[in-house]
């Protein structure tokens, strides 16, 4: 049998305490903390995606996004905390890098940033080490560390400068601080004075300006870390009105021994207009960029009372926790300290348009509290929670929404939901309450008078329902509402009750150790299992209905069966506190204090075999699985609802016998159907005043219109007039012109071909001096060739000569070296014989001395053996005196070879000195080949020298003559130049003042003819006009006639008005049509008029650009000729000076 587990699918709620627990992926995705996970929740198309937590974690203590938008960075709480890196671009968001402190033991990081460039990521520790670690995290390294503060000054917010990556502020209690990573270590920059201040947040607004939040509701501005200004959030008035109402709000909700407290900026975010901060309990302030660095209040932003709450429950103060802003800016989402997630759109369309903006709901509200009961029915698709929040709520599990929600006075206990649906039963501290789900709300109909009722469930027909008193279980019938059985035999309080599926047995467990198995027909005590050790948390019938299943304190799993129990798993160091068994008989769930669920084999292994998942942060409360097993529902005491899926290990659903439809069928009370009704017909009413109301506004609007044409027509006419008359003056004055430009332009024509005539025969007479200047120059090239060749043949000589008085004085070394090489070998040769000397006469000295010492040893052994008894007192000192003769025969020894070394030593010398020989020879060889190269570079100077010599001469001559040249032509050049832009002047003007009449006499008689064409239409219209009337008269006269017939005068006015009126209003509007077709023709010969006149212009501009370029074109020609020469001349000059310096 394949192992079956669960995998988390959906889930409903925030985990409250996770700093920065909100952030925008991209423009429809956040993710933020819910149960042990973190969750991807996409807005639009509602799907999720988890990032589950380690192994081992103790919870999430902060989120991180890179400013990328890719990299998710989550700390989570552990005995050697962690931060771990999730690519969000990885389909399943895989982990990058699991980073840590390091040697340093740290247990939690309590808040992280990423750098501008996503590369590097900080995190400030918690106490008692409160260090700030600096990571360069793709590579898993610790870049630097430092403590920022103590305990007395806990750290509230670190971030990166949005401009800089080695520049971090860190901010809390008393503490603001710069720092700088440089050189391997956190640098300090500066520390603001703010030891009495208790900054909650910050955010940087450019490059050295940071705006921090504090507890008394102050904005300080800092400038490169210091606390220059602070920025005004409201006036004084509104400012005392927001106490007024808040201590109105504490009143009603109980607590008048509170003071009011001033309220906290507790989020602050910056943006491209200015920046976000929260004002106080559900109120954010937008401020703006204003002229001289400034920021001023634009719009106020806040959440409304919840519409579900009843009008007896208590205000909810929600202070903003976290604040994220979506990467185009378009979604401002914010997360509050009740675990609920709200969002706006700051489109400036909508901004604009409203005044009083709210915030709406991300998703859907969630419970802020732990939630205590969870039911499912079997005709819909719902699950209905209760929490300690004081709110029931209806959830779809198929759509993941919530359809339905109310807050009440007090604290909801438990909750179970009707088979059918359509009602639920809600236990409340005071009372127990049945409720109708309508389509909109849920109301009361019958209440039971059981306080403090924390179990109650329905049976599956729905006939009746179980609901706990204490250590009771009454029975109460559906539709009576009698209690028609009482179940006494606990000694304990009741935890859970539930039912067989055939309503006939009920199992309940309590607080005692007891498990009872009851019959409902007879009210008798069937089966019974009591272990005082134990306080069991969850009881429930097997697949079958033939056993029963119960955990509690112990960390056992028992199953039970008449009376005994039949097998039992035992846990880990984890209780269990839940429990729910598939309707397939595969598995079975738990729920731990841990927040984990495991997944054990049906049935039950005998060791600890099971599947665990991490689900919640807090103890687990309930758990339910669907009808049909597709989903296991689980709540906690984190407040959040998860929906996981029920596979196998391949990743398929089971398989479910049970076919099960769901219904649509909803409430609907009669009072809810007449008000709709009343409503439909006030909306009907009022749309039609609107339909009246709009045509009394068209009508008043065409009156309008028309007086207007009239006045245009009139203003129009006079115009004509006018510009006929300025139409002749124009006239006269552009005949006039076109006469003058004329002469101009063929005096232009004129003068400048004489110019040209004047400058080619110049030009040429130039070029025939230059010529001859040429030849001269060669003739002269060649005589200062023949002097630089008679200067290369003594400099031929000269070398040669130095060459040998270089070669004598390195031979003349050379013998000198010898000299001293003989010398230094005479002087070892000696050496060598004296140490051989030496040793031959020490041999013969120890040669003698032996035979004298084999003489006395003789002699002294004769006298020996005559006299053995005194030689043997005697034999210690001659043994000494051996002893003592061959010392001095390993001294000389010693002797020997120390001489031998000198000997040694005396070799290595002479070999050295044959190396210095050697050395010496290369040296020689060296200075040879240098002496040679010198003498080609030599040559090659002399070369170079020659032809610069003969530039220079060249140039010179050159410089002289063009000097001369130039003079007069500049001042000719100044001329021309002066006339040509008068000229350019002059055409300009004429262009334009052509150009401007004729458009506006092209103009004026297109005007004209539709004006003509207008009167004529008019005076259609008059003729027209007149015949009507004529008509209308006869008309009115037979009438008369019918005066004391009043049917008949009443048909022939009807008649009259039906022949005219309609035919006066098609008048109408063909008029305005008309109207409208001849102003559209009149624009459009305008248009053709300028496009026209346009063309025109661009003609003539071209042709005045094509006599200006070759005019232009001829100046730069000389320009260049003149710059190039003053190049070459400089060019000279600076050799000519290297030359003489040389």
């Amino acid at each position: 049998m394949s192992t079956v587990l669960s995998q988390p699918h959906f889930i409903f709620g925030l985990r409250k305490g996770v700093k920065n627990n909100l952030c925008f992926v991209d423009e429809q995705t956040v993710a933020f903390p819910s149960g042990n996970s973190c969750v991807i929740h996409n807005t639009v198309k509602g799907w999720q995606r988890f990032l589950p937590g380690s192994e081992g974690s103790l919870g999430l203590c902060a989120l991180a996004l890179s400013p990328n938008q890719r990299y998710l960075a989550v700390s989570e709480k552990a005995q050697k905390a962690s931060i771990t890196v999730f690519d969000l671009h990885q389909e399943h968001g895989m982990k990058r890098n699991v980073l840590t402190a390091g040697d340093f033991l740290v247990q939690e990081f309590l808040c992280m940033a990423f750098s501008p460039d996503s590369k590097y990521l900080i995190g400030q520790s918690g106490a008692p080490q409160w260090l700030l670690v600096f990571w360069s995290w793709e590579k898993n390294k610790i870049l630097a560390t430092e403590k920022t503060t103590n305990s007395n000054n806990p750290i509230s917010q670190i971030s990166f400068s949005p401009h800089n990556n080695m520049q971090v502020c860190v901010s809390g209690k008393g503490v603001f601080k710069l720092f700088r990573y440089s050189e391997g270590s956190m640098k300090q920059n500066s520390i603001a004075k703010v030891e009495s201040i208790n900054i909650l947040c910050h955010t940087w607004v450019s490059e050295d300006r940071v705006i921090a939040g504090t507890d008394t509701g102050r904005l300080l501005v800092s400038q490169s870390g210091d606390v220059r200004r602070e920025i005004k959030v409201s006036s004084e008035t509104a400012q005392g009105q927001n106490e007024r109402n808040l201590q109105v709000r504490r009143i009603k909700a109980g607590n008048v021994t509170e003071g009011v407290a001033k309220c906290c900026i507790t989020a602050i975010l910056s943006y491209s207009k200015g920046f976000v901060c929260s004002t106080g309990p559900g109120t954010v302030s937008l401020f703006e960029r204003i002229e001289d660095d400034g920021y001023r209040k634009s719009r106020e932003i806040q959440i409304l009372p919840a519409p579900a709450s009843s009008d007896s429950a208590p205000s909810q103060c929600q202070e903003i926790d976290t604040m994220c802003m979506s990467p185009a800016e378009e979604t401002l989402a914010v997360s509050t300290d009740r675990g609920q997630l709200y969002s706006i759109n700051l489109s400036s369309a909508e901004m604009k348009r409203e005044e009083h903006l709210h915030f709406d709901f991300l998703s859907q509200p969630f419970h802020s509290e732990s939630i205590t009961g969870l039911s499912i029915c079997i005709r819909k698709p719902f699950m209905a929670t209760s929490s300690l929040d004081c709110s029931v709520r209806i959830w779809n599990y198929e759509t993941k929404e919530m359809e339905l929600y109310k807050e009440f006075q007090k604290e909801a206990l438990s909750v179970a939901l009707h088979p059918t649906g359509l009602f639920v039963l809600v236990g409340f501290s005071d009372k127990l309450r049945l409720m109708n789900l309508f389509i909109d709300d849920i109301r009361t109909f019958k209440e039971f008078a059981l306080p403090g009722c924390r179990e109650c469930a329905f049976s599956h027909g729905g006939h009746m329902f179980a609901a706990v008193d204490g250590s009771v279980i009454h029975i109460y019938s559906f539709t009576s509402f009698e209690n028609i059985l009482d179940l006494n035999g606990h000694f304990g309080k009741v935890r859970t009750v539930e039912w067989s599926f055939d309503d006939s047995r009920l199992v309940s467990c309590g607080t005692d150790g007891a498990v009872y198995e009851w019959n409902i027909h007879t009210g008798n005590l069937e089966c019974e299992t009591v272990l005082k050790t134990c306080s069991y948390f969850g009881a429930a019938f097997s697949w079958d209905y033939k056993t029963v299943l119960a955990v509690g304190s112990d960390l056992i799993l028992r199953e039970i069966q008449d009376c005994q129990v039949l097998k039992e798993v035992p846990a880990d160091v984890v209780p269990h506190t839940a429990l729910a068994v598939s309707q397939s008989g595969r598995v079975v769930f738990t729920g731990t204090t841990g927040g984990t669920v495991r997944a054990v084999k049906y049935p039950l292994p005998d060791q600890k075999e099971w599947i665990t998942e991490q689900a919640h942060c807090g103890p687990v409360t309930k758990m339910v699985i669907t009808y049909d097993d597709q989903f296991l529902l689980t709540a906690s005491e984190d407040g959040c609802l998860l929906i996981s899926k029920i596979v196998d290990e391949k990743g398929r659903g089971l398989r479910s016998d049970r076919q099960i439809v769901h219904t649509e069928e909803i409430l609907v009370s009669k009072t809810d159907l007449k008000e709709r009704a009343r409503n439909m017909l006030e909306l009907k009413t009022h749309l039609k005043e609107l339909h009246m109301e709009n045509e009394y506004q068209r009508r008043l609007k065409e009156m309008n219109h028309k007086e207007e044409l009239q006045q245009v027509s009139n203003k129009f006419i006079e115009e004509i007039k006018t510009l006929k008359t300025t139409q002749q003056i124009l006239s006269t004055e552009i005949e006039r012109c076109e006469q003058e430009t004329q002469q101009n332009s063929a005096d232009v024509e004129v003068k400048h071909c004489k110019d040209l005539k004047y400058l080619e025969q110049f030009y040429t007479s130039k070029l025939s001096e230059e010529h001859e200047k040429y030849e001269q120059l060669l003739q002269k090239h060649k005589e200062m060739q023949e002097e630089y060749e008679a200067q290369l043949i003594h400099a031929q000589e000269d070398r040669t000569q130095s060459l040998a008085e270089i070669t004598q004085i390195y031979e003349d070394e050379l013998q000198l070296k010898t000299q001293h090489m003989n010398k230094y070998q005479e002087k070892a040769e000696q050496r060598i014989r004296e140490y051989e000397e030496t040793v031959r006469q020490a041999a013969e000295k120890e040669q003698e001395k032996l035979h004298s010492m084999e003489d006395k040893y003789e002699k002294k052994l004769q006298s020996e053996k005559e006299a053995v008894t005194k030689l043997k007192g005697n034999s210690g000192i001659m043994s000494q005196k051996i002893h003592n003769l061959q010392k001095q025969i390993d001294d000389h020894f010693n002797d020997i070879t120390s001489m031998k070394k000198e000997h040694m030593s005396l070799v290595a010398f002479i070999r050295h000195l044959e190396t210095d020989i050697y050395m010496l020879k290369k040296q020689v060889s060296k200075h040879k080949k240098t002496s040679q190269e010198k003498d080609k570079v030599i040559s090659r100077l002399d070369t170079m020298n020659k032809d610069l010599q003969n530039l220079k001469v060249i140039l010179e001559f050159k410089l002289k003559e063009m000097k001369k040249q130039i003079k007069p032509h500049q001042e000719d050049i100044n001329k021309k130049a002066e006339m040509i832009q008068k000229l350019e002047d002059e055409l300009m003007f004429i262009t334009k003042s052509s150009s401007h009449l004729k458009v506006t006499i092209s103009d004026l008689r297109l005007r004209l003819r539709t004006k003509d064409k207008e009167i004529q239409k008019e005076m259609q219209k008059v003729q027209d006009l007149s015949t009507l009337l004529e008509r209308v008269r006869s008309d009115l006269e037979v009438c008369v006639s019918f005066i004391t017939d009043p049917r008949k005068l009443k048909d022939n006015i009807l008649t009259i008005y039906s022949r005219y009126a309609s035919g006066t209003e098609s008048a109408k509007r063909s008029g305005a049509v008309d109207a409208k077709k001849s102003v559209c023709f009149q624009c459009g010969q305008l248009e053709m008029t300028v496009s026209s006149l346009q063309k025109k212009l661009v003609r003539s501009a071209k042709q005045h650009d094509d006599v200006y370029t070759k005019m232009m074109k001829d100046n730069v020609a000389l320009v260049t000729e003149i710059n190039e020469l003053r190049k070459a001349l400089h060019v000279e000059r600076s050799k000519d000076k290297d030359g003489n310096v040389q």
